[in-house]
């Protein structure tokens, strides 16, 4: 009987991500409730959009690697019969979560900065203090100037290439072209984004 309920909330999304839900929760009741002096400080709103931050960072550049290590690579292999089924289907979705993954991941990203104290000397890249906000600093500029990209250069000559709005049959190789090369640009920036991230928690 557990095994077919589990099968069956395994295959729903929809359940499977609210049951991820729900186990996340009670993990964090049990860790945190368990110390006794929990509370509803900054400390916790800090751990909090933390968590969210890495969430979303990690649905955003998974799916940047997704269409350049995937997607993209694999196209030409596609019949001009299969091809509607990426273009009209999976490339939107993609693109829906890409994104507003991006967005939400520079806002958490500077309410977690803003909540430790540091997001001023960090958008200065450090400048008389250096160290961690340097390199934090760094981090959030590149992660700035990639959803800069995802929301200003791929999302507009993608919606242009999918049809999503008008253009012109003969202009969309051009802004299919503008597309992939931004992303491969945001594919480039991804790693040093994240070695600058993961090295600030080890600087002082």
């Amino acid at each position: 009987m557990l095994l077919l309920s589990m099968v069956s909330i395994l295959n729903s999304l929809s359940k499977t991500i609210h049951l991820s839900v729900i186990l996340a929760i009670l993990l964090f009741a049990g860790l945190f409730f368990s110390g006794g002096d929990w509370a509803f400080d900054r400390l916790f709103w800090s751990w909090l959009f933390r968590y969210l931050h890495v969430v979303v960072g990690i649905m955003w550049i998974g799916l940047l690697w997704y269409l350049n290590f995937v997607q993209i690579p694999n196209m030409t292999k596609f019949t001009d019969e299969q091809k509607p089924a990426i273009t009209k289907i999976i490339a939107p979705a993609v693109l829906f979560y890409f994104r507003w993954a991006a967005l939400a991941t520079i806002i958490t990203g500077l309410i977690v900065a803003y909540l430790n104290g540091y997001v001023h000397d960090a958008m200065i890249l450090g400048i008389g203090s250096g160290g961690k906000n340097t390199a934090i600093g760094i981090g959030m500029w590149l992660g700035i100037i990639m959803a800069i990209n995802v929301w200003f250069i791929i999302w507009p000559n993608q919606k242009k290439v999918l049809g999503i709005v008008e253009c012109a049959p003969e202009d969309k190789p051009k802004h299919a072209k503008i597309a992939i090369i931004t992303s491969r640009v945001n594919t480039l920036l991804s790693l040093p984004m994240l070695m600058t991230m993961v090295i600030a928690q080890n600087l002082y």
